[in-house]
């Protein structure tokens, strides 16, 4: 057996079986998808046909506002005109569905007055305003409005004009209407904004929403603050609802300003989130939202690796049973495959953002064939080589050499395959796809590195080229004599 042969052997085992303890000594596993360990799923459509170019845009917005969710590994594509998100292990359902399809337009409109409820008898006057101070420079007003009069409709979202005049409601944490104002056309919208970050004031112990203005944003927002006067109030509309509604004590402001009112933690870095990530380019609603609960992703990682565990048993027996000691260099080889397999998806999961689904380990538990047909493939050829009365020994390299070529067309023949299948696909089929090709490269990285020198190794043992029921030559020939040494 050559050096090169040993150190190749040697170098994969140290490799695969190394990397293997490394993962594990690290406490890291793959990331696993949404159909393995719950989460939620929402196809989003826009409202009005809109072109490639803002579909990939508001992708980008909504990846960035996922990311800052903390939720692990999402997958967010594009299916035709639809946007597929998914968001593995998801808790606060109801707050990532929200967050993600917000189309967040915002507008600040200088406040024109109070509009009471629906239906409720007008006063006819308002009390000042108590809302808290709208920038680090901004305090309380002391003016008087008249309240229009009560039959005023509240502006639906979707007639919210930035151009136009509207009535627009404020609300609470429950969604239940507290004010309604009355506000002019917008004079500053939220592409004015560069950041925003939810802060607790530390003096009054309540949150809100620091902001920084692009120097557009700032002239922009000082010509508002001038135009509104000092003493006059600055509505903040977000989609059509009025999220706070502060006054001015000053006209200038140095770039950067603060949104506060009676805001809890989770509203502030929500509002914090979404102006940071800026607004969709387009208005999406939800066609269909998915749940799936955790028990029934475990539920589904069982019998998946149930599924894999019986298959794999089967094939190592037959192995065993009809190639007999060579069978053992197949249950090996898998083990290599398999800690090459693991520390790979760890690696990529924690790097690149790959997720483990149910369809990929479909495509690992595939894969099995592929590598089980490699070791057919040479076994086949070294019978061959044996049946026409060489040596183990000599036929190891002779058949290599021959089944390899077989090997690497079958398994280009297969990567192509999972090439064309990833690159034309979505969701799920191109997890599928993309286990199927990595398991096809590291079947023709094993093949050589390790099934030829593992054989090597093996026909150099008379024990098991000759023992009666393990020997290579018995389990290779009809006749026993037709291998020798």
């Amino acid at each position: 057996m050559r050096r090169s042969s040993v150190i190749s052997l040697i170098g994969i085992l140290v490799v695969s079986f190394g990397a293997l303890v490394a993962t594990i000594l690290s406490g890291k596993s793959p990331e696993l998808g949404l159909d393995l360990q719950g989460g939620a799923s929402v196809v989003l459509q826009p409202k009005e046909n809109v072109d490639s170019g803002t579909l990939d845009q508001a992708i980008e917005i909504i990846r960035s506002r996922v990311d800052g969710l903390g939720v692990a590994e999402p997958d967010i594509s594009r299916q035709g005109e639809s946007i597929i998100v998914q968001l593995p292990g998801i808790r606060n359902t109801d707050r990532a569905l929200e967050i993600v399809g917000q189309t967040a337009q915002l507008f600040f409109r200088p406040v024109l007055g109070d509009v009471p409820p629906e239906g409720a008898t007008p006063p006819t006057t308002t009390p000042p305003p108590t809302t808290p101070e709208s920038t680090p420079t901004s305090a309380e007003a002391a003016t008087t409005t008249t309240a229009p009069p009560t039959d005023i409709k509240t502006t639906p979202p979707e007639q919210n004009d930035e151009k136009a005049q509207v009535v627009l409601p404020e609300k609470d944490d429950k969604g239940k209407v507290i004010a309604r104002y009355a506000l002019g056309p917008a004079e500053v919208k939220g592409q004015a904004i560069s950041s925003a970050r939810a802060e607790i004031n530390p003096t009054t112990g309540e949150w809100g929403v620091t902001f920084n203005l692009t120097s557009d944003g700032t002239s922009a927002w000082n010509a508002m603050a001038t135009k509104v006067g000092q003493g006059g109030r600055i509505a903040i509309d977000l989609d059509g609802v009025v999220k706070s509604a502060p006054s001015l004590q000053t006209t200038n402001f140095p770039g950067s300003g603060q949104i506060t009112g009676d805001f809890s933690e989770r509203e502030a870095k929500d509002l914090a989130l979404v102006l940071r990530y800026g607004s969709l380019p387009v208005e999406l609603e939800r066609q269909t939202v998915q749940t799936v609960s955790a028990s029934l992703g475990k539920d589904s990682l069982r019998a998946g690796l149930a599924a894999g565990a019986v298959g794999l048993s089967l094939v190592i027996l037959y192995m065993l049973l009809y190639y007999r000691a060579l069978g053992l260099v197949v249950m090996l080889g898998l083990g290599v495959t398999g800690a090459l397999m693991y520390s790979l998806v760890t690696l990529l999961g924690s790097t690149s953002g790959l997720s483990l689904t149910l369809a990929g380990a479909t495509g690992i538990i595939v894969s099995v064939g592929v590598t089980v047909d490699s070791y057919v493939v040479y076994f086949e050829r070294l019978k061959d080589e044996i049946r026409a009365g060489k040596t183990i020994r000599s036929s190891v390299d002779r058949g290599f050499s021959r089944a390899y070529r077989t090997i690497l067309a079958a398994d280009a023949a297969s990567f192509i395959g999972a090439i064309v299948l990833y690159l034309l696909s979505v969701g799920s089929v191109r997890g599928f796809a993309f286990f199927l090709g990595l398991s096809t490269l590291l079947d023709v990285f094993i093949a050589y590195f390790f099934t030829r020198p593992m054989v090597m190794l093996l026909g150099r043992s008379r024990f098991f080229t000759q023992a009666r029921w393990v020997g290579v030559a018995r389990g290779l020939a009809q006749a026993p004599s037709a291998a020798r040494l």
